[in-house]
């Protein structure tokens, strides 16, 4: 049977949401790893991480029963929820490579600003104090704060943000294409007819 039939796009269908399943599971397990050790203290980041894992799990489980029992239900709303998450993951991974410098900063001192708990862990494992600069009236956990040898925080992040930043506009990007070829097989997998179920029936 030639791959646009119906075993192909099932089998296809299939095959994509298991790496689905694989990548969700990869983010809750880092995530709860990281938390576990303590190389993330920061809840939000921990849950944020957590709870698209958990999203991506259930939305690439509905596909796979969809895909396994030619469900038209459960198919046409796992196509319009991955068209959904194809265009914000699309624009969120373009405007990452589209960031300059100056933006890079703003956005790191607003994520800066919003958690004391984020601080402390960007200190921590950067050996940096303060954003912009170091104050050293103030209290700071890095190792290099008793030695009056701290550069901020801020030089130290920049020197990684741009490549952090590309990378990971690159892997939203490359996981967006592959969600618009779900949705392509899942609209071509719905119209397609079991030849093994009755031919007069209506699916």
């Amino acid at each position: 049977m030639v791959c646009g039939g119906f075993v192909c796009s099932k089998n296809a269908l299939c095959a994509l949401n298991i790496l689905y399943v694989m990548v969700s599971l990869l983010m809750i397990g880092i995530a709860a790893w990281g938390k576990w050790f303590g190389l993330v203290s920061s809840f939000q980041v921990v849950g944020g991480v957590i709870g698209v894992g958990v999203f991506l799990f259930l939305v690439a489980v509905v596909g796979l029963i969809g895909a396994m029992k030619h469900h038209q239900v459960l198919l046409f709303f796992y196509m319009i929820i991955l068209f959904m998450v194809f265009v914000v993951q699309f624009s969120v991974s373009c405007a990452c490579l589209a960031l300059n410098s100056e933006q890079q900063n703003h956005l790191l001192e607003v994520g800066w600003n919003t958690s004391e708990t984020t601080q402390r862990d960007v200190e921590n494992s950067l050996d940096c104090c303060g954003f912009s600069s170091v104050n050293y009236n103030k209290t700071c956990s890095a190792p290099c704060f008793h030695n009056l040898s701290c550069k901020s925080c801020a030089s130290k992040i920049q020197e990684h943000t741009g490549e952090v930043l590309r990378f990971v506009g690159g892997i939203g990007l490359f996981f967006s294409f592959s969600e618009i070829l779900g949705v392509w097989l899942t609209s071509r997998y719905r119209n397609q007819k079991d030849p093994r179920a009755n031919p007069s029936a209506f699916l």
